[in-house]
């Protein structure tokens, strides 16, 4: 039987279908992007992630680390990236950057994620160094770098197909590529918004091509910007074709757009409503993702927590320091404790699972009560 927020609702025969395992149509996912029936769309997202992940939500010790910000680009929404006559650029040595994978690993973090501007000097056995460097440190961190465009920028710098790029990142000691840089697939989109960035098939070219060498990552989409709700179905359609393809997406993270530091300014930035509804569609659309992600630095920790209901079964980690959405407007704290996330998810009525960077159990946490070794934290915004 349907819950009580479907009875009578037009949503009811897509419930019916996701309870039923039977796969939903894009024209499904547009139907729910445009309802107005949050409760309703909730209980669709709610039901796939009981569904593929029961009453278990999870969260990841890891930090983050860029690089620098120095890019060759200018993405129009993009208010990290910074020119070498910029005052606020910044470019980290080798030993700044071990320095602080160090530190963050002595405090347990199990994932370095790191990610940087295209630059416009630094030569591709730079980066080859980073990963063979980073890969000595004990306890051995989980690397986690790289978007697809700087992928395809160490290809073009060093004359080399991004197959052979790959591979040769993937013998210097990388683990997994991040899901950042898909944007919106739509090719006027985003030529609106990242004009000069490559193109949805070179994106999903370079997540083809790491999956095939056996690599795994995340997928992305930034939405509430320019595009359409029927350009976000589109997104979502070409990351499940590429998931029926090769089965390399570990989990699907979907980024609301801040308005604030960049040139494309909206009237109407993601409202709370908006993000809760597309993650519910997103989690009932993408079947074949095992897990999805409220990124709480993007949305605020309240909202994540809300969005564990709405279909959401991680609330990814807790980062210590990030750059790219605070430089874009968030105000969000730059980390969270794993105090922090262990009260969010109870609260969200889930038990709380530290995971890795495969979403695979490190440990559950005790049951009652926030963890023993963190203090019980206020809830951030």
């Amino acid at each position: 039987m349907s819950p009580i927020a479907l009875w009578n609702s037009p949503l009811a025969p897509i419930y019916d279908r996701v309870a039923a395992g039977v796969r939903l149509e894009p024209s499904d996912a547009l139907q729910l992007l445009e309802s107005t029936d949050l409760n309703a769309v909730g209980a669709i997202g709610d039901a796939m992630r009981r569904l593929k992940n029961g009453n278990r939500a999870s969260y990841i010790l890891n930090a983050y680390v860029n690089y620098s910000n120095y890019c060759i680009l200018s993405c129009q929404f993009c208010a990290f990236a910074r020119k070498k006559r910029n005052a606020d650029g910044f470019e980290l040595t080798l030993d700044e950057i071990v320095t602080k994978a160090q530190a963050a690993v002595t405090l347990g973090a199990t994932e370095l994620h790191i990610v940087g501007g295209l630059h416009p000097t630094l030569p591709f056995e730079w980066y080859l160094e980073m990963i063979r460097t980073l890969g000595r440190l004990e306890p051995r961190p989980h690397l986690k770098c790289f978007t697809a465009i700087e992928v395809l920028h160490f290809s073009r710098m060093s004359r080399q197909p991004v197959d052979r790029v790959l591979e040769q990142l993937k013998e210097a000691d990388l683990d997994s590529l991040t899901g950042g840089g898909a944007e919106i697939f739509d090719a006027d989109v985003r030529d609106r918004v990242a004009r000069g960035k490559e193109s949805a098939e070179e994106w999903l070219d370079v997540h083809r091509t790491w999956h095939r060498l056996g690599g795994r990552s995340t997928c992305t989409m930034l939405f509430g910007h320019v595009e359409t709700l029927a350009q976000r179905v589109d997104h979502l359609t070409k990351l499940r074709a590429l998931q029926d393809e090769t089965g390399g997406f570990t989990g699907f993270v979907a980024l609301p757009y801040h308005p604030d530091n960049n040139e494309i300014p909206v009237d109407r930035p993601p409202s709370a409503a908006d993000t809760l509804r597309t993650i519910a569609a997103s989690r009932a659309f993408l079947d074949n993702i095992p897990h999805v992600t409220a990124y709480w630095v993007g949305m605020g920790l309240r909202l994540a927590q809300v969005a564990l209901n709405y279909g959401a079964d991680d609330l990814h980690g807790t980062i210590q320091e990030e750059h790219i959405f605070h430089m874009a407007g968030a105000g969000t704290p730059q980390g969270q404790t794993k105090g922090a996330m262990i009260q969010a998810i109870r609260e969200a009525g889930l038990v709380p699972v530290r995971r890795n960077t495969f979403y695979e159990t490190i440990e559950e946490a005790p049951a009652g009560g926030t963890d023993a070794s963190e203090p019980r934290v206020p809830m951030t915004a």
